[in-house]
């Protein structure tokens, strides 16, 4: 008998596995369908040798020294800013849109925040109520430039146009009148020295875990005795789709490497008016590897695939009120992460949430006997090898 069984190996059922085992010395069963652990934040070397993260490119940052400082329990950081280019008008220019952008794109030298300010200003189109992300993007900056960064990269990302979309999907990317280029401006900007997925290796490395992979919980629910579940799948999927599909957005990822050093001057180049794809990434400016060759994604946009981004609509949302309303009545149960709360979440804002799930978990769900708890993981152990034959179980 597990005394918890946490579906999803990511950030959500990471963390909680591991503050469950420290905090608690209770029995955990981690469990993920894929062959690896840490989620989308999974990141190898390939055969070249090249450091890469192969669901696309995640980059730590956060204002919340409480996050940094628990996950700098199990790594060492980098110092990295990421810096974004968008490729409009055969020219490379910063995204987030500031002042260098708007001095390169219309031949200008705006040299203070002020006249940046009256530039923008002088093109925005006044919007009575601010409902979709078109009428966000144009009530401050106008419409030429709300199709020349967002319109077409927005509908690639979405498969809807921007009207069609609520207001929160731009209002994610911010418009600058200064000249800081960096994508993000939080307090902490790091990555794991030695990559995600290590990092993960040394959170999930506790006695009280075990890791199974390759396996289904719809396949093993049934076999793996347990007395609390903790689910970070999507949660239509743990009712069964009682109510249809919640809509999700997926990528398609394609991974080269090339035989040269580097291949663009920063870590992404966004590609808004032209490509099917919505950008290129390229690992070394992320971990900082030197390596003679270099390793690069293309982003495709799909329909269909693993889900990554819940569509951001009212009815979609409303879907999703059904599901959380069975959640609350469904007892033992503990639904955490961007798929289980159907919400685009940064990695930050996972850890966050997984922290706070754990000190609710501290406050309601009272410490039972473990009756030698460890021992009957040992059977447990065996009985998973014996009778799930694709199940990997780890430590």
């Amino acid at each position: 008998m597990y005394d918890w069984l946490i579906v999803g190996a990511g950030f959500a059922g990471s963390v909680l596995a591991e503050r469950i085992a420290s905090e608690r010395d209770q029995s955990v069963l981690i469990i993920d369908r894929r062959p690896h652990i840490g989620g989308n934040a999974y990141d190898r070397h390939d055969d070249a040798g090249v450091l890469m993260h192969q669901y696309g490119p995640h980059i730590f940052h956060t204002n919340s020294d409480a996050i940094f400082d628990h996950l700098s329990k199990f790594t060492e950081w980098r110092p990295y800013e990421h810096r974004v280019l968008g490729r409009i008008d055969d020219k490379l220019v910063p995204i987030p849109i500031n002042r260098t952008t708007i001095n390169a794109l219309y031949d200008l030298d705006l040299k203070t925040d002020e006249e940046a300010q009256a530039f923008l200003d002088s093109r925005a189109e006044p919007v009575e109520e601010i409902r979709t992300s078109e009428d966000v993007v144009v009530s401050k900056i106008g419409r030429e430039l709300y199709e020349k960064f967002f319109r077409g990269y927005t509908t690639k990302q979405w498969g809807l146009d921007p009207s069609e979309l609520d207001k929160s999907v731009t209002s994610r990317v911010p418009t600058r009148t200064n000249t800081d280029d960096r994508y993000f401006t939080d307090t902490h900007q790091f990555m794991p020295k030695h990559g995600y997925t290590r990092m993960f290796e040394r959170m999930l490395d506790h006695p009280n875990i075990k890791i199974m992979l390759n396996a289904d919980y719809r396949e093993i629910r049934d076999e793996i005795p347990h007395r609390r579940l903790i689910f970070t799948g999507p949660i239509d999927e743990f009712f069964d789709f009682r109510f249809g599909r919640l809509p999700y957005r997926s990528l398609k990822f394609k991974h080269v490497t090339l035989d040269q050093e580097q291949y663009q001057p920063v870590g992404t180049v966004n590609y808004p008016m032209t490509e099917d794809y919505t950008r290129i990434s390229e690992y070394k400016h992320l971990t900082g590897q030197e390596h003679h060759k270099t390793t690069i994604t293309y982003e495709y946009p799909s329909a269909t695939g693993d889900p990554y981004y819940p569509i951001p609509r009212p009815e979609n949302q409303a879907l999703y009120k059904k599901y959380q309303a069975l959640a609350m009545e469904t007892e033992n149960v503990h639904f955490v992460g961007r798929l289980a709360t159907y919400r685009y979440y940064n990695m930050d804002q996972v850890v966050g949430q997984a922290l706070a799930e754990f000190r609710r978990i501290q406050e309601t769900v009272p410490l039972w006997s473990a009756l030698n708890g460890k021992s009957h993981a040992n059977a447990d152990e065996r009985l998973v090898g014996a009778q799930l034959e694709n199940g990997r179980l780890l430590n």
